[in-house]
């Protein structure tokens, strides 16, 4: 891999990856919206979080197996709904999907995949694969795309709900970026013979929600709360669990971090969900970190995408390895067998 002889930690990766990407697409997954400031803050968040760990424990080594919606996962760690994988690498989502695979974790498929879910299932037998989802104005083709979950085996739909109008992203304006490349396209929004846009409608509101409800048996997990006061209304429209989003700093800018909101939502959600975080997480610590808030797990986009630009499948595997090793370190490290054991108490504000 270009720029890296050994990498050492998911981060290694980056380098090799933008090496290798032409660098409007570089920037298309490395950028944020407006100035950056929330996706500087997502990360800086865990800078000033620190473990406290407890000793003497005799937990022996840790397992970092959860369960999750009622499935297994083999870490705390989920692939993150990222779009357009083939830009990173000719396999594009059925390499990370394989890649997630080996490492026994949970990947959500993209709704803006440039391969179609049902492909990607195909590609990935032993996958435990979650779809995400826009909700579109057009409740008829919503449902065709919920039938092609369904159809793929995904065991969870993750809407996305922070959306109503597509962020302004200041490094893609720079590039002129604003479609795929000839012979990409999003998959999932085949519509007969022509590809549909992603509709973002500042008009989806709740009652969008308790349609989708009404229209599939799979568990759905609301992706972007971010303010305690959406809690309640999640909860009273059927959501499964929720996810702490902004987006990975990507739709509006100067949001606070996710990992400074979790400890507010989770309390809100007063454990009648499990509440999952994205953004920021960059290593096995900042897992350890979340769990301690009140994480049932995390999600990760950018690296695994950096691992599959720097060496495809092998290093979207890889990446997850590494983070899935970390992960075990930590939890050793701070007296805890499990995911399971992790508390409050292991963690404090750092400065």
């Amino acid at each position: 891999m270009a720029g890296v002889r050994s990498p050492a930690t998911p981060r290694d990766f980056e380098a090799a990856a933008r090496a290798r990407l032409d660098p409007a697409h570089y920037d298309y997954f490395a950028g944020g919206a407006g100035g950056e400031a929330t996706l500087r803050a997502n990360e800086a968040a865990f800078g000033r979080l620190a473990l406290l760990p407890r000793v003497l424990r005799g937990a022996g080594a840790a397992r970092t197996g959860v369960t999750l919606l009622g499935r297994p996962a083999g870490m705390p760690v989920l692939v993150a709904p990222t779009a357009f994988h083939r830009l990173a690498d000719p396999e594009g989502e059925r390499a990370t999907a394989r890649a997630a695979a080996a490492t026994g974790t949970i990947m959500i498929v993209s709704m803006a995949a440039t391969v179609a879910v049902g492909d990607v299932a195909a590609a990935a037998p032993g996958a435990v694969l979650w779809f995400q989802l826009y909700v579109q104005p057009d409740m008829r083709f919503t449902e065709t795309i919920v039938r092609r979950a369904e159809a793929a085996g995904c065991a969870a739909l993750v809407v996305t709900v922070d959306s109503p109008a597509r962020g302004v992203r200041e490094r893609e304006l720079r590039h002129g970026f604003d479609d795929l490349p000839d012979g990409l396209n999003c998959e999932n929004l085949r519509d007969g013979t022509r590809v549909r846009p992603i509709v973002m409608s500042p008009e989806i509101g709740w009652g969008h929600i308790a349609r989708l409800r009404g229209m599939t048996d799979l568990p759905i997990v609301l992706k972007g709360v971010l303010n305690p006061a959406d809690v309640r209304p999640a909860l009273d429209h059927g959501a499964a669990a929720l996810m702490v989003s902004n987006h990975g700093g990507r739709q509006l800018d100067s949001l606070p971090a996710t990992a400074d909101m979790l400890p507010e939502i989770v309390a809100a959600a007063g454990g009648a969900v499990p509440v999952l975080l994205d953004g920021g997480v960059r290593r096995g610590t900042d897992v350890v970190k979340a769990l301690a808030l009140g994480a049932a797990a995390v999600a990760v986009g950018r690296p695994v995408l950096w691992g599959l630009a720097a060496d495809g499948e092998r290093g979207a595997a890889r990446v997850l390895g590494l983070l899935r090793a970390e992960v075990a370190d930590a939890l050793t490290l701070c007296g805890c067998a499990s995911a399971a054991d992790v508390g409050p108490d292991l963690v404090r504000r750092a400065c």
